[in-house]
């Protein structure tokens, strides 16, 4: 009985778990949460579009035909990599505690990326980045509660930045972000409000290369950009962020510096990978992500693999790419796999707003509404659940008719 350890049930993670339904295997999936998220759906529910419980299924439903298949919900304090131990926490009410040992004949580490600040940590507190449902959940708090605190304001000097909202990033979670809430101020709040109108949302994307998108082809950016301005946001290229403070943002474009009072700031540029991949002693590149071979698994540890985002081969941090590398690793462990790793690009999107959006296929690139549904039905099909793919088209269907965001709650910070 080969034992197999997988740490984190991300878009890797739980397709390696998937693939190893065999009885030669004994398979222990650690995750610090007890769901999968789909994580290009985040920015839906910090807008309001979904509620959480759209995007995230529990693990162990996910897993419960596969007897062979156990789950531990805890965090993974350390690894042991002669001893091919995992220590890991269990998780309680009061935080992780104790710790337990969990030998391992094949481990398999897809930890993903994290927030990062390029150096300053402090900004993370007011520029919160999104990467999590607890993220998520305090975006929607600060954007909801701008537009109510806005109502409140006795003079135009107090709404200017109450209602001014800067996205640091221009990459497709900064677009996604920008033009859905756009669409927000402009139609689904524009009759909701007395004192104010929510139409007069100032929103910035701020860009630190010279154009938005920039890992898509330029024709598909140029497009892009072209949909945003149509939208009413202000695109700012070639800018970075010098400072975010209290209420502002100092912002440096061609050496002129620029304040812009903004009381929201959301963080969509720069991510780090997971401090776990730094415990299995290998080497590492610039943002953390673990050098691995061509078949993923460590330098000089054949019985270790590292994949998705964690995994530093030159590939985009995209899910499609970690569902392979997760069905490449299953079959290796399972001897039915050899050679290296190949990824099958299927293509990369991403949504501006409503019926807008960019495709890039390779030969084929679409744009608009084709685009569009191109894009509804990709994130539709990766959805794990079938209940969870007619609960977000029901919803997508009415939002698109309605103009509406039933999820738009303001709860207290971190919940839901």
């Amino acid at each position: 009985m080969t034992r197999v350890v997988i740490i984190g049930g991300g878009f890797g993670g739980l397709r390696a778990a998937l693939g190893l339904r065999h009885p030669s295997v004994e398979v222990t999936l650690i995750d610090r949460r007890n769901f999968h998220l789909f994580q290009p759906l985040l920015y839906q529910v910090a807008t309001g579009g979904l509620s959480p419980g759209n995007i995230a299924v529990p693990l162990r439903h996910v897993l419960r035909r596969h007897p062979n298949v156990r789950v531990l919900l805890g965090e993974v304090i350390g690894i042991d990599v002669e001893r091919r131990e995992v220590e890991v926490a269990a998780a309680t009410l009061d935080g992780p505690q104790g710790a337990r040992t969990v030998p391992y004949d094949r481990l398999v580490v897809a930890t993903g990326m994290r927030h990062d600040y390029r150096g300053h940590d402090a900004w993370e507190a007011r520029a919160p980045g999104l990467k999590s449902i607890e993220d998520a959940i305090a975006i929607r708090r600060r954007i909801l509660l701008a537009f109510e605190a806005a109502e409140h304001a006795e003079s135009p000097l107090q709404v200017d930045p109450l209602l001014t909202f800067v996205i640091v990033g221009g990459g497709p979670t900064g677009v996604e972000l920008a033009g859905t809430l756009a669409e927000i101020a402009r139609a689904t709040l524009r009759h909701e409000f007395r004192s104010i109108d929510p139409r007069r949302a100032r929103i910035l994307l701020v860009e630190g290369g010279p154009r938005v998108l920039g890992s898509f082809p330029e024709p598909l950016s140029a497009r892009a950009a072209r949909d945003l301005a149509r939208l009413g946001i202000e695109l700012r290229t070639s800018t970075r962020v010098k400072e975010i403070g209290e209420g502002q943002v100092e912002l440096e474009h061609g050496g002129v510096t620029e304040t812009i009072r903004a009381k929201t700031v959301v963080w969509a540029a720069g991510v780090r990978a997971s401090p776990i991949g730094a415990m299995l002693g290998a080497e590492v590149d610039r943002i953390g992500r673990v050098k691995v071979n061509e078949d993923l698994s460590v330098p000089g540890r054949p019985e270790i693999f590292v994949i998705g985002d964690l995994a530093s081969t030159g590939l985009p941090g995209l899910a499609p790419v970690a569902m392979q590398m997760g069905e490449h690793v299953a079959r290796r462990i399972l001897g039915r796999a050899s050679g290296p790793f190949r990824y099958r690009d299927r293509g990369t999107m991403a949504v501006i707003g409503r019926a807008a959006a960019v495709a890039d296929f390779g030969r084929v690139r679409l744009t608009g509404y084709a685009a569009w549904l191109a894009w509804l039905f990709v994130h539709l099909v990766q959805l794990v659940l079938f209940g969870n793919k007619v609960l977000v088209l029901c919803q997508w269907a009415w939002n698109y008719l309605t103009f509406g965001r039933p999820a738009r709650i303001i709860t207290e910070r971190g919940r839901e």
